[in-house]
């Protein structure tokens, strides 16, 4: 409840309305009251005034309608006080126990347990009367009032409750809407806030949301291009070592040396491929993301069947050094609307992975099926090596994140790499045993957009 804004700012509005009811009831009540007071002295003055014009005798006397609050009772004042009484011998008529010391005037007295009003007045013969009304009329009308003007504030506290919780929800919708666009959105995704629609006392936050959003885009843009400066410079002397290596093999030398060249020249090669894969990845998140999953602008009509042979030409080599049998099934095809060069990578990258933990004497299968409903086709690549359990298919996307050994070493970018196109080119990547009931094998499915 203390975490909450939009309920703290309701409660808070209930209790001032609450609190408003509760004064304007004690303002009525107090105005009321003293009116009252007032109507009944006016009362207890005009009795006296009919007494003196003759209109009413002087004697023992009580006006009342079946109400004791509105009966008023006129008697003489004499040179003995009555003896005190209950209410009771009040309400059958017994006289108020008046001392006949009482000024002119007006008294509040106790008599029998109840409150009087008494006006002590002087006839034009010269004799005393005592005019009283009990005050419990004065006090019922000034709790009518208050209680008329309160109810009303009361019996509209629940609406107003709703209405203030509904007022709250709308004005707070816009920050939700804007908080379901930020979580939807992609780590690379830097673009700004839209303002549209967003109260003033929020906007000064959503500025400097965007202010730290064009921050970190400007030093994630300095880390990528640190990083492909430092590939880029690293390749030119990787090269020109993996030449020398080369020339080196040429020459003559002992058997021991060129035992040991041979390892040499395996770690220049590994060094060489990684340096690509670091500029493979960091170029690739160096590119804004497309929005709403869609295709790039430079996305083209290329032939599943032609990535496949393409990559096969270039990995038959690793294939045939651990006779795996590896080949195109089904033989259908599809057009899918993504850069060449991005699925050339993506493809190349999964199936040197598959190489590389497909023990000797393997199998990897590459295959194309179309989901006509979706638009969509599905890349397949399946392999017989060991497969990668549940709890490990996410993490095997993190960078350097190398497999469970038994198959050969990688640099572990090869799944990162093929993530970030899958992200820039609108396909989605799933997982799973090409065998479950075993478990073993690896089937990756890609579904990219058609063109």
């Amino acid at each position: 409840m203390t975490k909450s804004l939009g309920l703290r700012l309701s409660l808070s509005l209930s209790a001032a309305i609450l609190l408003l009811a509760l004064v304007a009831g004690a303002i009525s009540f107090t105005t009321a009251y003293v009116q009252a007071h007032a109507l009944q002295d006016d009362v207890l003055h005009e009795v006296a005034a009919l007494l003196d014009q003759g209109l009413m005798r002087p004697g023992p006397v009580r006006l009342q309608d079946g109400n004791e609050e509105t009966r008023i009772i006129v008697q003489p004042l004499t040179a003995a006080a009555p003896a005190p009484g209950t209410a009771q011998d009040i309400d059958a008529g017994a006289p108020l126990p008046l001392p006949p010391t009482l000024p002119d005037g007006l008294h509040t007295i106790e008599a029998g347990g109840e409150t009087f009003r008494l006006l002590i007045h002087r006839l034009p013969d010269g004799r005393r009367i005592a005019i009283a009304q009990e005050t419990g009329l004065r006090d019922m009308i000034a709790r009518d009032g208050a209680l008329r003007t309160v109810a009303p504030l009361l019996g509209l506290i629940p609406i107003l409750l709703l209405l203030v919780v509904r007022l709250v929800r709308r004005m707070f919708r816009p920050i939700a809407r804007l908080a379901a666009a930020i979580d939807q959105r992609s780590e690379q995704d830097q673009t700004p806030l839209d303002l549209t629609g967003l109260p003033v006392e929020i906007r000064p936050f959503v500025v400097a949301i965007n202010r730290l959003l064009e921050r970190t885009a400007q030093a994630m843009a300095e880390q990528r291009r640190f990083v492909a400066d430092a590939a880029h410079e690293l390749r030119s002397p990787l090269t020109a070592l993996s030449l020398q290596a080369e020339r080196l093999a040429e020459a003559e030398m002992p058997q021991t040396a060129r035992d040991r060249l041979i390892p040499l020249r395996r770690g220049i090669e590994r060094s060489r491929v990684l340096m690509d894969q670091l500029l493979t990845l960091a170029r690739l998140r160096a590119e804004p993301a497309p929005p709403c999953a869609a295709p790039p602008p430079e996305a083209e009509a290329v032939s599943a069947l032609w990535v496949y042979r393409r990559v096969l030409e270039d990995l038959l080599p690793l294939a045939e050094r651990k006779e795996i049998d590896i080949g195109i099934t089904g033989g259908h095809d599809a057009l899918l609307a993504a850069p060449a060069v991005d699925l050339l990578t993506l493809v190349k990258n999964l199936v040197d992975n598959a190489i590389r933990h497909t023990p000797p004497r393997g199998r990897i299968d590459l295959s194309v099926t179309l989901d006509d409903p979706a638009r969509q086709a599905v890349l397949r690549i399946d392999d017989s090596g060991p497969g990668i359990p549940p709890d490990q298919r996410e993490r095997v996307f993190a960078p350097f994140h190398r497999g469970a050994p038994g198959g050969e070493t990688g640099a572990g970018l090869g799944l990162a790499i093929v993530r970030a196109i899958a992200e820039r080119n609108g396909a989605s990547l799933s997982l799973d045993y090409a065998d479950p009931s075993i478990p073993r094998g690896l089937t990756v499915r890609v579904r990219l957009p058609l063109a």
